[in-house]
């Protein structure tokens, strides 16, 4: 693996890449890599010659009072991890390479509507700092597919949309989320819970997954499916940030004729934000 730090270097490490006829694959992350993180290299390298993979902590999508400062930032061991999965190139660039004139001045691209929903209410502007981050990404390595977890489904969505509409030739692919042994979807934030809540969290999934069996068994009453469960997640000690039952492919609060529903949920566990998802097909 050859780990790059500069984008003339990226794009003639690529460059080189492209005339060997290789198809190339991108996965984008912020370090601290977990079991999660590898799968989507293991897939990128089924589907792909060469993969990429870039660790950045991108301030643009952090709000004011976030933990841009805090975020873990495990480099050496992330190298290991990488190494480890058969990854090819890893991207690791300064703040002052990808926005030299500051953010303020950057510019920015968006995707309305979408990513003011959920999350996206909860954090005004974080979208556009993975939507601009990500389209940076895309123009920098050129990759013919990219491939994001499906644990941030409302990002995995915001990204199909903005690909779709800057009709950008990359094809993008979903991993799953992958779980510790009690459910808890794996994520870099998890290493914030302390030992008390670290036993409290995987309630969240387990809340979603009572929820999607009372869907499955026909219940449509989703305002009353979704304040039960954050009344429990209360009872338990998480302050809920959102329980939305939603259109998969819109994330329009769901109606009863709609077939394919995912249930999107985000609460606080301390200062720990955890989200999570499950869909549920029906018929």
């Amino acid at each position: 693996m050859i780990t790059i730090h500069r984008v003339k270097d990226l794009r003639a490490a690529i460059r080189q890449q492209r005339t060997q006829g290789k198809r190339i694959g991108l996965v984008p992350t912020m370090g601290n890599l977990h079991a999660g993180h590898v799968s989507l290299v293991k897939q990128a390298k089924e589907l792909c010659d060469y993969v990429v993979t870039s660790i950045f902590v991108n301030p643009l999508q952090f709000g004011a009072n976030e933990d841009l400062d805090k975020y873990p930032r495990t480099l050496d061991a992330d190298k290991e991890k990488l190494v480890a999965a058969g990854n090819h190139l890893l991207f690791t660039p300064e703040v002052s390479q990808l926005y030299p004139e500051g953010l303020e001045r950057h510019t920015k691209v968006i995707t309305p509507a979408l990513s003011e929903l959920h999350c996206g209410a909860s954090r005004p502007g974080h979208f556009t700092g993975v939507t601009t981050v990500v389209s940076m990404l895309f123009n920098m390595v050129q990759p013919d597919v990219a491939i994001f977890g499906e644990k941030d489904f409302q990002q995995l969505a915001v990204i199909r949309k903005m690909t779709r509409d800057l009709y950008l030739p990359i094809v993008i692919e979903s991993g799953s989320t992958l779980r510790e042994t009690d459910g808890l979807a794996m994520s870099s934030r998890n290493g914030y819970l302390s030992a008390e809540q670290r036993q409290t969290a995987p309630l969240l999934y387990k809340l979603l997954q009572e929820s999607a069996e009372q869907i499955e068994n026909g219940d449509k009453d989703f305002a009353a499916i979704s304040a039960e469960a954050n009344n429990k997640l209360t009872q338990a000690g998480f302050v809920p940030d959102y329980f939305n039952i939603v259109n998969s492919d819109t994330l329009s609060p769901a109606v009863a004729s709609d077939s394919d529903i995912t249930i999107l949920a985000a609460a606080y566990l301390g200062t720990t934000r955890l989200i999570d998802n499950i869909s549920v097909h029906l018929g």
